[in-house]
């Protein structure tokens, strides 16, 4: 902290170098001098960024800690585009935030001081300094003469920003708001990650329409849905708009591939029992980490012309689950001398910038709140920081290095429990084929027919998909 007049006038001077975006609106800065609340922390200043994609209530979450610091008496500075401009030393791309700037952003999408995915903890071997780019922000931020950061974002975020305050050594204190749509930090109780329940929302308005769609022209969509290795969007968007079906990677063995021609059994199946009931229509919601776990064989065979990375790797973004599967499905059942139609949607995108949901909202302003109450707490400690949670509507920091996977050094990551009470009502609501179909022969025989199969051939091919 600074308290020094020498101190006080070089922050006036790095202030007025640094032109607000909110200028060119005619609206002044308006900086703070002292406390409004009792706190003698006239001369801190603080920092506030945001890492990895989009989730709905970033902007809250940067209203929240930049009215409470200004109410402090600290100043504020919005690091535009996360640690890309820290790592390149371009300090003039920060921006001062005031009350005014922020007032009415909460209840607007995306990040008035964007994003990006720059890693200040990705080493170059090859450097004098491996860890420079971790340096260099390091570098920027005490130019800036910044004494607490705010990082919003998710497992890589929450990574560098451990990294970060470990490598500052005492002189930088640091809390992280966990931000996610793909939910899958590990916060306790099962608290949801913001952004996931506007996400999760946005996303059931989304498939609520092409249900709507399906059932009027008689067709099938195929949604495949973000979450990365996690199937939380998934299962959470298909249950809530009660979607035909939900496939997530998390219903597969862990230690084995998923393989390509399993899941196109799953859904010819499921759209075979649909038209057994005089149903020909429906939405399938997939999760799309089932891309990460398709074998190289499968796909070499199905799409020989997808582009890999230089490790030999299949690129997600060229994968298209949705199109690979549809044209997957639509094979078989050309094979068979049915003609349908099989559509593939790709959400995500569409649901990282929407407007934040009342429980977001509040839920981000909780943790905005919360961050800068955390640090003012360690600012005059010895404890680095960690990572901001709500629990039974209380604030409590997580230290960091305490949700950290030991075998991997890196943020662990939380799973759907296919165990759990809550994936087995999921469950109960798809249309799948089961146990039951099988053995009961009024309820296999129409499927069978559908399929232009008999029972007993029907129960051959597709038996395995009922087992365990």
């Amino acid at each position: 902290m600074r308290t020094s007049a020498t101190g006080r006038k070089t922050a006036l001077v790095l202030h007025s170098q640094v032109k607000s975006p909110f200028a060119a609106a005619g609206r002044e800065i308006r900086r703070l001098s002292g406390s409004l609340r009792g706190w003698d922390d006239e001369g801190v200043k603080l920092a506030i960024l945001c890492g990895g994609g989009p989730a709905p209530g970033m902007n809250s979450v940067i209203a929240a800690a930049t009215i409470e610091a200004r109410n402090s008496g600290w100043d504020v500075l919005g690091i535009m585009d996360g640690f890309q401009h820290l790592i390149g030393g371009r300090v003039e791309e920060a921006r001062p935030l005031s009350i005014t700037d922020v007032s009415r952003i909460h209840v607007q999408g995306g990040s008035v001081i964007r994003t990006s995915r720059a890693n200040p903890t990705v080493r170059d071997e090859g450097a004098a300094d491996p860890d420079w780019r971790l340096h260099a922000c390091l570098a920027s931020l005490r130019r800036l003469e910044v004494d607490a950061l705010v990082t919003i974002g998710g497992d890589d975020t929450a990574f560098s920003a451990s990294r970060l305050a470990e490598a500052a050594g005492g002189s930088l204190r640091v809390a992280h708001v966990p931000k996610t749509i793909d939910n899958d930090l590990p916060l306790p109780g099962g608290t949801p990650t913001f952004g996931f329940e506007t996400a999760r929302s946005t996303g059931v308005e989304l498939v609520n329409n092409l249900m709507t769609d399906a059932m009027t022209t008689q067709r099938w969509y195929l949604v495949v849905a973000m979450g990365r290795s996690a199937g939380h969007l998934a299962l959470g968007t298909g249950k809530s708009a009660g979607a035909t079906l939900t496939v997530i990677a998390e219903e597969f063995p862990p230690d084995e591939p998923i393989r390509l021609t399993r899941l196109v059994d799953v859904l010819e199946t499921s759209m075979l029992k649909r038209i057994a009931h005089g149903r020909p229509f429906g939405v399938a919601v997939l999760a799309e980490g089932i891309g990460l776990r398709l074998p190289d064989d499968e796909l070499a065979q199905a799409m020989p012309e997808v582009e890999r990375d230089e490790h030999g790797h299949v690129r997600l973004a060229e994968l298209e689950l949705d199109r690979l599967l549809a044209r997957q499905v639509k094979e078989r059942f050309k094979a068979r001398g049915q003609d349908v139609t099989v559509e593939g949607k790709n959400i995500g995108y569409e649901l990282r910038c929407a407007p934040p949901i009342p429980f977001d909202i509040e839920y981000t302003r909780d943790l905005g709140y919360g961050a800068v109450d955390y640090l003012k707490r360690i600012l005059k400690g010895n404890e680095p920081g960690g990572m901001i949670t709500i629990q039974d509507g209380h604030m409590v920091p997580l230290p960091f290095g305490s949700f950290t996977d030991p075998e991997t050094g890196r943020v662990r990551i939380r799973l759907v429990n296919v165990e759990s009470s809550s994936y087995r009502v999921a469950r109960e609501y798809m249309i799948r084929l089961d146990r039951e179909d099988l053995e009961d022969p009024e309820r296999l025989g129409p499927i069978a027919a559908a399929a232009g199969l008999t029972p007993e051939v029907f129960r051959g091919r597709y038996g395995y998909l009922a087992e365990g």
